[in-house]
């Protein structure tokens, strides 16, 4: 049974579920910065995330069917996985980016990924949704020869950070 909500808004509905900072900032290293462990994802954390709080929001992910948790055996890491409707929130996240790029101060090194997403627009964003639903669903992408989004999105970065 699905769980209501506070109202049958779609908006509210949404926000129910990724309305908080810590929530899409997981959701945003999984899904740009491939970080799939727990461990990465607290080591490599950019905002610094404590480990309960991260606990708690990789749990409530995996409740809410964004992310999959591939059961580890003993003395195995558990591995988290985008599903599907997390895969569609690329759109979303572009353009989240693309609002703090004009409206907030950011840095060049961690602003280059969202100016390349913002430039390459749908066409990129629909790329890089075919390659994380290769890595996180086995689902070959389209165009395998094509060179990928996340190689650009990649090389974008490492310019931006040797430039620092």
């Amino acid at each position: 049974m699905r769980d209501e909500g506070r109202s049958g808004c779609p908006i509210n509905a949404t926000i129910e579920v990724i309305g908080d900072r810590w929530t899409l900032l997981v959701l945003r290293d999984v899904m740009f910065g491939n970080r799939r462990y727990f461990r990465e994802l607290l080591a490599a954390s950019e905002e610094g995330i404590a480990s309960n709080i991260l606990s708690d929001r990789l749990k409530r992910l995996v409740a809410a069917g964004l992310l999959s948790r591939e059961d580890s055996r003993p003395g195995q890491k558990a591995e988290y996985r985008l599903t599907e409707p997390a895969i569609q929130l690329v759109p979303i996240m572009a353009q989240l980016g693309s609002w703090g790029l004009r409206h907030r101060p950011t840095t060049r090194q961690l602003r280059v990924r969202a100016e390349l997403l913002e430039q390459g627009g749908p066409e990129l964003w629909a790329e890089f949704m075919d390659e994380l639903r290769e890595a996180h669903l086995g689902i070959p992408r389209p165009d395998p020869d094509r060179p990928t989004a996340t190689d650009r999105l990649a090389q974008a970065y490492a310019a931006a950070v040797a430039e620092a």
